[in-house]
């Protein structure tokens, strides 16, 4: 999911800090489903993700992984442009049988597997020698409660990957817009004191009812972050961009997702 919204403060009563399995469930969410499986039928693939895709990830013949692919925008997207071997992978049962429903009417091969990218294991099946790149696309990475699960995430993509692969994701930014400070400034000073949200797991969590009723747990880190994080996984940089500075997005992109920061990472 892109879009975030400011979570308010609950009562520390009786409030379990977020799981996957909370994040699992607000997936298979009946309005969430709908929500992606029109994306994934109607919006197709972004200008800025077709651009670094294509630029970054040119072999149409390469095994190429989608993780957490919901109900297979980008997969069905990359089939259009003829990208022949895709693996598209999630944990939410719901979302997998949409993608495979949409694939089979566009007649796509597609292998959609049903699987935590937090362990990926029977995924590497797919692809014997190793997949030749990965995408982790509209924020999936920071939608892992705990930054130790998203580094788990991040090693999990790099074992499935063969040496020289590429991975592609995009993740928020939390210091990119000056009208957010004020916001993490009072959110910083709840932390500092215990007083956040008691179902948000580290400060730059956010968890709220989103605009087409679902619910949605997002992680916003800042670059030096992921910086962090991608060295600790034994990824290497390669690229990053705010996506206004890699291409212009169609005003039903604009209204789907927030502004967001793409990556673009190299196993060695």
């Amino acid at each position: 999911m892109g879009r975030t919204r400011h979570s308010r403060p609950r009562s520390r009563a009786s409030v379990a800090a977020i799981t996957g399995a909370t994040v699992r469930a607000d997936f298979n969410d009946p309005n969430v489903v709908i929500h992606y499986t029109r994306a994934a039928d109607r919006l197709g693939l972004w200008a800025s993700e077709r651009l670094l895709i294509e630029r970054w990830l040119p072999d149409r013949a390469a095994p190429l992984l989608d993780a957490g692919c919901g109900a297979g925008r980008v997969a069905l997207g990359l089939w259009k442009l003829g990208y022949r071997h895709l693996t598209g992978v999630d944990f939410a049962a719901e979302l997998i049988d949409q993608a495979r429903g949409l694939a089979a009417q566009h007649r796509a091969a597609i292998d959609f597997v049903l699987a935590d990218v937090t362990r990926l294991g029977p995924v590497r099946l797919a692809a014997p020698g190793g997949f030749a790149g990965a995408m982790y696309l509209f924020n999936g990475l920071m939608q892992i409660p705990g930054r130790g699960q998203r580094r788990r995430a991040l090693r999990q993509l790099r074992a499935a990957c063969r040496p020289g692969a590429i991975l592609l994701f995009t993740t928020h930014d939390r210091e990119d817009d000056p009208r957010e400070q004020p916001h993490w400034a009072a959110e910083a000073q709840r932390w500092a004191v215990g007083e956040q949200d008691p179902c948000l797991v580290e400060y730059g969590d956010r968890h709220f009812r989103d605009s087409h009723g679902g619910h949605t747990f997002m992680h916003l880190p800042t670059r030096g972050e992921v910086l962090e994080d991608l060295g600790a996984a034994g990824w290497a940089h390669r690229f990053d961009a705010m996506r206004r500075a890699i291409a212009a997005e169609s005003e039903a992109v604009r209204e789907f997702s927030d502004e967001c920061r793409f990556w673009v990472a190299q196993r060695d």
